[in-house]
């Protein structure tokens, strides 16, 4: 993505999350209550919560979710913003329409709620990207099944980084896998679309995990 590409694609980002900022303050205390329930969580479906063994700066998330041993955490995002589902013919019924989902729209915060960059799909809904505010970017890809944590918001995930589009130097060069937890609404709507062309923005809150590998 040359420069000129990634001005607009920031311009357009910027405008369609805008509507669903209220502020930014609002921003980090939506972010900072799920952060602050996280050690009440309980695993779904039986599994065990676990927290990485060294790695205190790892989240608690279910088993399947954890990232493999030798890699540790070198960067936490906060995320506001929105799930963009658009409106497709139906598996289930020839004349109705369904909801499928199309591609992430968020900005990116630090801990100190600092911008520190963007999130958006880099090659369609199966390839989602994080992109620092220097140019650092990784790609992910999902290789395991995500898990629902809570049932009125979008699953937790666990991504691999895919090597040939994460590139560097920043905040994401190196990066081995993302976790997506912590979340908040992001689901698609319960009422289906009324005709092809349909396009839902659902909000969302999120907090991603960065990892790189230890050696």
């Amino acid at each position: 993505m040359n420069h000129q590409q990634l001005s607009i694609h920031r311009a357009h980002h910027d405008r369609a999350v805008r509507g669903t900022l209220l502020t930014v303050t609002a921003v980090l205390l939506a972010l900072a209550a799920p952060a602050r329930a996280q050690e009440e969580i309980q695993a779904p479906a039986g599994k065990q919560a676990h927290q990485l063994g060294k790695d205190k700066r790892a989240p608690e998330v279910p088993a399947s979710l954890q990232a493999p041993d030798g890699n540790k955490v070198s960067f936490q995002a906060y995320a506001i913003g929105v799930q963009i589902y658009g409106a497709t013919a139906s598996a289930t019924s020839p004349t109705g329409f369904a909801w499928t989902f199309q591609a992430p729209e968020a900005v990116l915060f630090d801990a100190d709620g600092n911008v520190v960059g963007m999130h958006y799909a880099f090659a369609g809904p199966t390839r989602p990207a994080w992109e620092s505010e220097s140019g650092s970017r990784v790609v992910g890809a999902r290789t395991v099944p995500p898990v629902t944590v809570t049932s009125n918001a979008i699953p937790w995930l666990i991504l691999s980084a895919v090597p040939t589009n994460t590139v560097g130097p920043g905040i994401f060069a190196r990066t081995t896998y993302i976790q997506r937890v912590n979340t908040t609404g992001g689901l698609a709507p319960a009422t289906a679309p009324a005709a092809l062309g349909q396009e839902a923005r659902v909000p969302y809150t999120a907090e991603y995990f960065f990892y790189r590998a230890t050696k």
